[in-house]
């Protein structure tokens, strides 16, 4: 091999060497931007999970406040069965009260029939007083 055949493989190694290092470059730099751009995913995320966890919370809170309107709710039904009840009981006695009512009715219906017997017996009442 002459020198400037060695020279010229020397240069072209040296290109080679100087070429690699430029993509290394090139490489080092995306992976930088990379790693901001992954450090950026980790801060979003960590802000989603922050919202997730406070949304959590929340909907805790509210099952828990659910849970007390459900028990009220419940609560309320068994007063309103209670008063259901009382309601029928109380109509079966007004049902009851009816009928000594008819039977009361239909008695007065006989004495009225018997007085208007007795006032026919009896005739014309003594005229007006003059």
């Amino acid at each position: 091999m002459t020198s400037t055949e060695l020279e010229r493989k020397v240069r072209q190694l040296d290109n080679d060497v100087h070429e690699i290092y430029s993509i290394l470059g090139k490489i080092s730099d995306t992976q930088g931007k990379h790693s901001e751009a992954l450090a950026d995913a980790q801060n979003s995320l960590a802000h989603v999970q922050g919202t997730l966890a406070r949304h959590g919370n929340r909907f805790n809170e509210i099952d828990g406040r659910l849970e007390g309107i459900d028990s009220t709710l419940t609560d309320m039904r068994a007063v309103q069965a209670r008063q259901g009840n009382r309601l029928d009981g109380i109509d079966g006695r007004l049902d009851g009260i009816d009928g000594r009512l008819n039977g009361i009715d239909g008695r007065l219906n006989g004495i009225d029939s018997k007085l208007d017997a007795v006032l026919d017996r009896l005739g014309p009442g003594p005229g007006p007083a003059t």
